[in-house]
Parts: C-alpha cells; sequence; structure tokens
C-alpha cells in the first residue's frame, strides 16, 4: 500500500535549551549530539528516508550555528524561518511560518526527543493513519513505560481507540507526546504571530473530536536534561545507532 507522505515538515528548532545548561550555552540543543550524531540529525535522517523533500525550520538561539549546519545537508530543501527577534513557541512559530508550508497536510517535529531504533516507520505509520476527512492533527504518542528522560505525568488519554482527551487533573496519563505531529496547516491560516503554544489548537480541536493520536512503535528517548542526554548515550550504545 502506498502512503501520501507530506512533502514538507516543520521543524522547531529555535528553543532557548535552558534546561541543558551549561550544555547549551555555545552550543543550541539540536545539535548536541548522541553518540557522535546531532539531535536534529536523529529526526532529519528517517523524516528525508520516509520521503519528505522539504524542510522548514524556525531558528532563534545561536541561529547561525543551526543555519551552518543545516547548510551541509543533502537531498532537502531547507527554508529558515527566522526568529532572531522574539522566540514565538510551538504555536507562533507555526503562524509565522505559515506562508511557507504550503496547503497540502505537514508533518511538524521537536528536536529534542528522538526513538530507537532509528527507522522512517513511524512517520510513514503516523502518514498512513492520517484521516483529514476525520481529523485536523494527529500526534505521535510515547508509551510512558516505554521511554528514557521522560519524567513527567504523561499527556493524553486515548478514547474510540485514538481519540485524545488531555491528562487535566488526573494524576498521570498513560500517553505523552513524542515530538512529531501530522497536522493541516489551515489551522493557523488567521491565528496571530505571537508568542503561543500548540496547545491553545489543541484544545479547539479536541472537543471535536478532531485531534487524534497514533502509538509509536518504537522505544522513546526523550532529552531534556544533561542526564537524560547521558542515558540516551547509554541507551543507543547497548542498542545500536
Amino acid at each position: 500500500m502506498s502512503v501520501d507522505v507530506p512533502h514538507t515538515a516543520m521543524v522547531l528548532a529555535a528553543g532557548l535549551g535552558t534546561r541543558m545548561r551549561p550544555l547549551t550555552d555555545a552550543t543550541p540543543k539540536p545539535l548536541l549530539k548522541v553518540r557522535g550524531k546531532a539531535l536534529i540529525d536523529r529526526l532529519l535522517d528517517p523524516l528525508a528516508e520516509a520521503g519528505v523533500k522539504r524542510i522548514v525550520v524556525n531558528v532563534h538561539y545561536l541561529a547561525d550555528q543551526v543555519e551552518t549546519h543545516l547548510a551541509s545537508r543533502s537531498g532537502i530543501d531547507v527554508i529558515i524561518s527566522d526568529e532572531r527577534g522574539e522566540v514565538l513557541e510551538t504555536g507562533g512559530a507555526l503562524a509565522k511560518a505559515r506562508p511557507l508550508l504550503g496547503e497540502d497536510p505537514i508533518f511538524v517535529m521537536n528536536t529534542d526527543a528522538f526513538w530507537g531504533p532509528e527507522s522512517p516507520a513511524p512517520f510513514l505509520d503516523l502518514a498512513a493513519a492520517f484521516d483529514p476527512d476525520g481529523e485536523d492533527e494527529r500526534l505521535l504518542l510515547a508509551d510512558t513505560e516505554r521511554a528514557l528522560g521522560f519524567d513527567g505525568a504523561g499527556d493524553f488519554f486515548l478514547k474510540d481507540a485514538d481519540r485524545l482527551e488531555r491528562r487535566g487533573q488526573a494524576a498521570s496519563a498513560p500517553w505523552a507526546y513524542a515530538g512529531v505531529r501530522i497536522m493541516k496547516p489551515q489551522l493557523y491560516d488567521n491565528l496571530p504571530v505571537e508568542r503561543f503554544s500548540a496547545l491553545k489548537v489543541w484544545d479547539s480541536l479536541i472537543p471535536q473530536g478532531r485531534l487524534a493520536g497514533h502509538k509509536l512503535d518504537r522505544f522513546w528517548l526523550h532529552v531534556g536534561d544533561p542526564k537524560a542526554l547521558a542515558d540516551a548515550e547509554m541507551w543507543v550504545a547497548c542498542h545500536g545507532g
């Protein structure tokens, strides 16, 4: 079965990486390495293998380093969304980049988590599951019991197989957002270019049943602080990659 893979992805790479200090004092978080490979490349390589041809990358902190690194990549077109003036968070970044994103569904991804073993399969599976008639956005979800470096209480419950509910006041939830999603860029057509979180959009979709989840069939490594980076180094060393 052929999969309709998005042509474009938005890569969120503008964060300050404050929890990763002092490692991020001189290096932007997306360029920190696990076993010699930059975090951003641990997602860009399988993304390109899945068939994505074009990435829009927002930059802010140590932006020149990120741009120089991306310029060395081949086989994928790189367009920079410049946020040097003000970091806009996960929602504002998409509102600013909206003119660059086209009209077809796109992948959106963070750069502080990856899966093992490395494979394009999660991107392909997410694209195959996306139903643009029945949903506007589908998030890749990590099982919090099958993860390393994640110290949160979980983000979502699943109902009716794949519809999402926020954890809310519950003590914990079994699913964490794994940092990758597929969405219709039109969701950001009329939103202001200002600092706001993508949660604002998700919270508008949930009551409509238009936000779906897809389970990640891989081990998930969340790299949020120096200890998590060291733990990811050890995991990859033991499991290859």
